[in-house]
């Protein structure tokens, strides 16, 4: 083939090919007008869904993370050393402040406290003697002094020896609930031994860090919504308690501490949680999502007037839960397009196929 040949398949080629990308560029341009305001193919009505401008209270929040700490939470340790003859619990029972907890061995207390109180009652006797004979010569105020002093002696040995047995059981300070056993039935234990834990789950303290810009905004009362994975549909809700006076120079944040009722017990200490923290609250007009139409540095919503479509600028703020804060360009009342706007238009005819997921009237009285 020569050379003029293959010049005009290749110019026959390239005509094909813009004729082709010409085409294509007029079919897209044509399904885009809708989008951009152009008027929808055929000039037929657009058929569309409603929804209603409404008034939300929305809130200005702001997420961190800690981990749930007991309101109260000490460890349970013997203040004597001896052997542990019974363990009055189970690991995450809920007990009572004053419930026994663990029983020492406490035979030789319990004697101990038999001879003190033997003792004091031989004192008490002859003090009361030297009292009868008081009035006469054969008892001096010196050995009366000394029967009292005596008698004194033997009441706080008593008072020692009932404190050593009282040590021999332990018992819960609070109400509250207790961990693992770490003894067992037998065991030999000291003073100070570790034996479980007790938490007082009531409340639970969550303790997490803020960005120093947040400094003035937190105050305590402030709502706190917190979540956790362990419980995937459920919320926990509480307060700001405390505010650290101080900001970490190295990670420019301040230590906030926030309470959660837990009446129940259903947090732990020591889970990881989510927090959500309302910094303030609002009322403001929202729309859904898909109400809201780009285009360029552009944004709009179209409206319904008398079948009538109209675009309307908006200036939008926060996004929540699929819904849109509306700034400016709206009204409570009105009603913005959030189906069909592929083919609907300024200016052009509507059809309305829903308002609020509901039939209108009319359009009921027409089917």
């Amino acid at each position: 083939m020569s050379i003029w040949k293959q010049l005009l398949v290749l110019a026959v080629m390239a005509g094909l090919a813009y004729g082709g990308y010409e085409a294509y560029q007029r079919y897209m341009m044509t399904e885009a007008a809708p989008e951009r305001g152009g008027p929808p193919r055929g000039g037929r009505a657009a058929t569309v869904e409603l929804s209603s401008v409404e008034t939300r209270k929305l809130a200005r929040l702001v997420e961190a993370v800690g981990t749930t700490r007991a309101r109260q939470s000490i460890e349970i340790v013997p203040e004597a050393s001896g052997r542990v003859e019974k363990i009055a619990f189970d690991a995450g029972q809920a007990v009572e402040a004053g419930a026994v907890l663990v029983q020492l061995d406490d035979a030789i207390a319990r004697a101990d406290l038999a001879e003190a109180d033997a003792q004091l009652v031989e004192r008490r006797r002859g003090l009361d003697r030297l009292n009868q004979l008081r009035g006469s010569s054969s008892v001096s105020e010196a050995a009366i002094e000394q029967a009292v002093a005596r008698f004194a002696e033997a009441q706080a040995q008593v008072d020692r020896a009932r404190q050593r047995l009282a040590e021999r059981t332990i018992r819960a300070p609070f109400s509250g609930t207790v961990g693992l056993p770490e003894a067992d039935i037998g065991a030999r234990v000291t003073a100070g031994t570790f034996i479980t834990r007790l938490d007082d789950l009531s409340e639970v303290e969550v303790e997490f860090s803020l960005p120093e810009t947040l400094f003035a905004q937190i105050i305590p009362g402030q709502k706190v919504i917190a979540t956790s994975a362990a419980f995937p549909d459920r919320s926990f809700a509480g307060a700001v308690d405390a505010v650290d006076s101080r900001i970490d120079p190295v990670s420019r944040s301040f230590r906030t501490r926030a309470i959660i009722p837990n009446p129940d017990g259903t947090l732990p200490a020591g889970m990881f949680m989510s927090l959500e923290l309302t910094l303030e609250e609002f009322d403001r007009l929202v729309v859904p999502e898909e109400a809201i139409v780009f285009q360029a540095a552009e944004t709009y919503v179209f409206t319904v007037e008398d079948g009538t479509a109209r675009r309307i600028p908006v200036r939008t703020g926060q996004r929540r839960d699929g819904l849109v804060a509306v700034l400016s360009g709206l009204e409570a009342g009105m009603h913005v397009v959030i189906r069909g706007l592929h083919r609907v238009r300024d200016g052009g005819p509507v059809n309305v196929l829903s308002l609020d997921g509901e039939t209108p009237p009319n359009e009921e009285a027409e089917s």
